[in-house]
């Protein structure tokens, strides 16, 4: 019997972008499908970024092309300008720039386990409570593409590994695919389908099993990064 490929929600071919005489990425080729998390890693200046605002169509390609098979994007981007200052809460905060319902908010929310904080200020949350937020807000709208840009930035340790382990299960409840870019290189290698890894160019990429043994990973982080990020993996011997 063959196996159902999941749909292709997102290609990009050979794809580059040229500023001032300069490339900040040259042909990135790589797809996405439904049920995928795909991390994009690399060095600051690498692109990263800019790959993903190619992907969500805020930077039009110099070269090759982009082929989205949907419409329903999600994007949680890296830096988010608040006035902290404001009293706002997170029902407010789920409602700005989106008409959804408030039963889509509730849902969001007790996917993300943070139904509790409906009423909550936002400059009341903990930083791991304002990410859950963030991807509530997010998923509200059941996007087919999720783009997170450094999702957990200002959480702690603890806080990461459960960010990371919620992200694989909003994944696998909409049957979305994500994308994740993130300098935290430990748990995205061992939680994630597919990493590509950056340099202005793809260096490599493939499971995180085999891209943390590819000489070009270890060139770009240092074979103790290699050493380090191997994902865990074992073998039992039956015969004793």
């Amino acid at each position: 019997m063959v196996k159902k490929q999941n749909k292709k929600l997102l290609e990009l071919k050979d794809a580059g972008v040229k500023r001032s005489g300069r490339w900040l990425v040259k042909n990135i080729t790589f797809s996405v499908s439904e049920g995928e998390i795909l991390t994009i890693i690399g060095p600051n200046g690498s692109g990263k970024s800019t790959t993903a605002k190619i992907a969500l169509g805020i930077l039009k390609p110099d070269t090759g092309s982009v082929i989205l098979h949907t419409n329903k994007i999600a994007y949680v981007p890296q830096n988010l300008n608040i006035d902290w200052t404001l009293p706002l809460r997170v029902l407010d905060f789920m409602r700005l720039t989106n008409k959804i319902t408030t039963q889509e908010i509730t849902k969001a929310l007790d996917m993300t386990g943070v139904i509790s904080l409906v009423n909550k200020d936002l400059k009341n949350l903990s930083g791991g409570e304002f990410q859950r937020v963030l991807l509530a807000r997010a998923i509200a709208t059941k996007p087919d593409l999720l783009i997170l840009d450094e999702p957990v930035q200002g959480v702690d340790f603890t806080g990461e590994i459960a960010l990371y382990d919620l992200i694989n299960q909003v994944t696998s409840d909409l049957k979305c695919a994500t994308i994740l870019i993130s300098h935290d290189l430990h748990f995205v290698m061992s939680t994630t389908d597919t990493v590509i890894c950056l340099n202005g160019h793809i260096c490599c990429s493939g499971t995180p099993k085999t891209i943390v043994q590819s000489k070009e990973f270890i060139d770009l982080f240092g074979v103790h990064a290699s050493q380090t990020l191997t994902p865990y993996g074992h073998e039992h011997d039956h015969s004793h």
